[in-house]
């Protein structure tokens, strides 16, 4: 099979096409034929060595869509040929989905429906996972979602033209939230809007904390946080008390500095989140209820939806990754087969 391959850290030059065998599914495995692959902010930071020292070959990406092609013991057979998405392919595995082919658990391979295309799938995984744990993290929020989970709530979902942003926006949306989003312009307010965000602040113009308590007097009851050290004045000003802010990145790498006593009167959560670490209990909820969101056709994705395609076939998988690290707007897959 035709992989993208990687045995030492550095740029995206050390990926490479390769040659692999075809891997076998072992007991409670399926082997899964990758249509696309989704490429996120993690695979090119695990490329370039921030979770340490690679003692073999990897293969990249969490992420991907296909369909199942053989299973191992213990898997019922009817799933050969089931249409799934596939979410933490890579952590502790041989190879992720930037391959022809990947093998994983079988509860990792999850069932898509027929109305869902495979782009849809390949960018489900981490985003929708991050975004999903966002919002069931606050003291008295929901810990699953489904329609009605956050009515009443208001969320605030900073950098909404970003992969996970625009998944917290629909996730929250379809669980009734009211929901706002930052933004820094024109082009990425129309992205926002378009994912279903009900209000969008530019904040870099104006007084953005005071349009935000416009629309939400008593304050925003959760924050998904991108630019924790950017955004965090912004954060506290529009928190309300006991609110929650739920930080899964610090774009910017801005040093983040907290005033105890001021976080202390607000009463101020704050979830530091990481798929890699939430355990498998936290992962399988979110599963279920990201499938359920795309059964109901709440999480669509592509230009008219909030969240534009950016496409390179596998053997420029390393563009891909030079897309991602370069800030591009939207979610960048690789094809692998068509």
């Amino acid at each position: 099979m035709k992989a993208i391959s990687y045995h030492e850290h550095g740029g995206p030059d050390v990926l490479q096409l390769v040659d692999r065998e075809l891997p076998e599914p072992g007991p409670g495995e399926v082997r899964v034929r990758i249509t696309v692959s989704g490429v996120n902010p993690t695979d090119w930071k695990t490329r370039a060595g921030a979770n340490g020292p690679t003692e073999s070959a990897v293969i990249p990406h969490l992420d991907g869509a296909g369909v199942i092609e053989a299973v191992g013991e213990g898997v019922e057979r009817d799933r050969v040929g089931q249409r799934v998405w596939l979410l933490m392919v890579a952590p502790g595995r041989p190879g992720g989905t930037a391959a022809e082919f990947t093998v994983v658990p079988a509860e990792q391979a999850v069932p898509l429906p027929d109305e869902a295309g495979f782009d849809l799938g390949a960018s489900l995984g981490v985003p929708a996972h991050t975004a999903h744990r966002a919002l069931t993290v606050a003291e008295d929020g929901p810990r699953r979602l489904r329609p009605g989970a956050l009515e009443g709530k208001v969320v605030l979902a900073a950098g909404g033209a970003g992969a996970v942003g625009h998944a917290v926006i629909q996730l929250a949306r379809w669980a009734g939230a009211t929901v706002i989003s930052t933004i820094s312009g024109p082009e990425k307010a129309r992205l926002a809007t378009a994912a279903g965000a009900h209000h969008v602040v530019n904040y870099r113009e104006g007084d953005p904390a005071a349009e935000i308590r416009a629309i939400a007097p008593d304050g925003v009851d959760i924050i998904a946080e991108v630019a924790l050290g950017a955004n965090l004045d912004l954060d506290l000003a529009v928190l309300r008390t006991r609110g929650t802010i739920a930080v899964y990145a610090n774009d910017g790498d801005k040093p983040v500095g907290l005033d105890v006593r001021q976080n202390m009167m607000l009463n101020t959560r704050f979830q530091f989140l990481v798929l890699y670490t939430v355990g498998s209990e936290v992962l399988a909820a979110a599963s279920e209820d990201v499938s359920a969101a795309v059964g109901d056709g709440a999480l669509p994705v592509g230009e008219e939806h909030g969240l534009p395609l950016v496409r390179f076939p596998l053997d420029r998988t390393a563009d891909a990754h030079r897309a991602v690290e370069g800030g591009a707007v939207g979610k960048v897959l690789v094809d692998v087969s068509r």
